[in-house]
This record gives structure tokens, sequence and C-alpha cells, in this order.
């Protein structure tokens, strides 16, 4: 019932889009919120990764919202957050893609369909949309954190390093304007300081990996960043690797999370069967939108 309640709602705000407003984002992308049998994403291991049924239809609540203003970018956006937060990122493409066709100057459509096209697997239209994104606002720490990724997962490391860089400067200078007590005032640097070190692992400029640990100690204020402030203080001898993660226990999210992060350093610690060891553990694993799974895939296709 609830499903053809559904159905009958998106219908109608189809029918009043196309009356109202021809070119707008509804008229593309209004449809019937059900599971696809269809994968998302077929991975560079051939694996298939599917979406989530939107059981609280936040989908249709938002093109709702959208039907009534449809050329509210923030709206649009809102739209396509819905539908990544079920794992529909083709459709979240899809409405970004319209809403840049509404608004081409927007910078945050390009960033959030350049984070999209990371988690569908396209690298090189991620740096396109990621660039053009930078170009337009030049001090968002989103653009430049996944610019950086996305160089990292097509192992342009120096690339990435650039990115993640201007990302680094970007959170120290909004981390100043916070009070230094205030709980996740360090969250941001923390997250960017640890693929900043990793990347520059990757390029074996350990020297400058050293400097960005000199700066991590155990009296920062971590609220969100948890797993990335337990592998930086992994890396600097603080914690054990058996303190970070139990792979029998942990969730697939908090594997790919922190599991990433210990793999890679066993392999650029040269103990390449060890970190294989992780990134296969992690790919086994159903979080497949995660970061870590991302790159964990990535360095298995690299080997392949």
């Amino acid at each position: 019932m609830i499903a053809f309640e559904s159905f009958n709602r998106s219908v109608l705000l189809f029918t009043l889009a196309l009356l109202f407003s021809p070119t707008s984002i509804c008229a593309q992308t209004a449809q019937p919120d059900n599971t696809v049998a269809k994968p998302e994403v077929v991975s560079p291991l051939g694996a298939k990764h599917y979406a989530q049924a939107d059981d609280k239809g936040e989908i249709a609540k938002a093109r709702e919202k959208l039907a009534a203003d449809p050329k509210n970018v923030e709206l649009i956006i809102a739209l396509g957050r819905a539908q990544a937060n079920v794992w529909r990122y083709n459709d979240a493409i899809k409405t970004y893609t319209q809403g840049i066709k509404i608004a081409p100057a927007n910078a945050m459509l390009y960033r959030h369909r350049g984070h999209r096209y990371i988690s569908t697997r396209q690298f090189d239209k991620a740096v396109t949309d990621l660039k053009r994104a930078s170009e337009l606002k030049n001090d968002d720490y989103d653009i430049w954190y996944h610019l950086g990724l996305a160089h990292y997962l097509k192992g342009e490391f120096s690339k990435a390093a650039a990115a993640y860089e201007r990302c680094y400067a970007v959170a120290e200078k909004n981390r100043a304007t916070v009070e230094a007590s205030k709980e996740g005032r360090d969250d941001s640097v923390i997250a960017i300081s640890d693929w900043l070190y990793m990347t520059y692992r990757r390029m074996k400029k350990d020297a400058d990996a050293a400097k960005v640990l000199g700066k991590i100690t155990p009296q920062l204020q971590v609220k969100e960043n948890k797993s990335y402030y337990d592998r930086l203080l992994f890396y600097k001898g603080l914690k054990k690797e058996d303190e970070l993660v139990n792979v029998e226990k942990a969730t697939d999210l908090e594997i790919a999370t922190v599991g990433y992060g210990i793999g890679n350093w066993h392999l650029y610690n040269g103990n390449r069967a060890k970190a294989e060891e992780y990134f296969r553990k992690i790919v086994s694993g159903k979080y497949w939108p995660a970061f870590g799974f991302i790159a964990a895939e990535a360095e298995l296709a690299r080997k392949k």
C-alpha cells in the first residue's frame, strides 16, 4: 500500500512539473521509489553493488518540496542528498546535472556531483567536476578534500597532495575561528591530516609525512572523525594495531574506514601480503560507498 501511494504521489508531481516547469529537474527524475534490481555500480573488480530501499520515503518528500520551487538550488541539493542517502548515486548524479543546467556557476552542484562520481567509481569525471568547483569557489574544504581523494584513487599522488595541502590550509583557517575547547574543533584537520599523511608516504616523502604527524597530539578535540584520529595515533606509535579494529566484531563501515588506513600503512612499510589481507577483508563487506572501501578496490584493481 505504501509503495502504491508513493507511486501515485510521484506521478502527480511528475505531471505538475511538466505543466509548470518543462525544464525542471522533477520532470527528469520523478519515478516510483521502488528498489531497482539493476546494480548501482559495477566495481573495478567486477563486483556488483546495489542501492538500498527508501523505506522512510525521503526521496518523495524531497521531490515534493522541489516541485513547489523547481529552480531552488538548495532543494535540488536536498533531493540529491536524499537519493545519495540510500545509495542511489546515479539518480543523484542526474539530479545535480539538471541542477547545473539551471545554475551552471554554482560550485556546490559540481562539488556534490563530483563526490557522487567518486561513489560510482568514475574518477576522471570526478576530477573534472571538482576542478570546476574549485575554480568557482577556492576556499571550500569539501571541494579540495574530494578533489584530493579523486586524484588519490587514480594513483595520482602528487596531484592529490597538492589538493590536500590546499584543503589543510582551509581547515587550519577555519579551526582558528573556533574555541579551543569546543568538541569536534579539530575534526576537519584530523581527516585531512590522515589522507595527506598517507599520500606523502605513497610518494616516499617521509619527512613531509612526519611533519603532518608532528601536529597530532592526544589532546585534540574530535567528535566525528575518531576513526581517522585513531589511525593517526597508530601511525605515531601511540596506539597498537589490535586497538584500532577487531575485524571479527567490527561493522563493515568500521572495517573499511580503519582497515584501509592500517592496510595502507603495511603497504608502504613493505608488507604487501598483510596490506592485501586488509584490502580483501574490506571489499568482502557490504559498505561499498565508504572511501576506504573504494580505495581498497582501487589498490586491488591496480595490482590486478
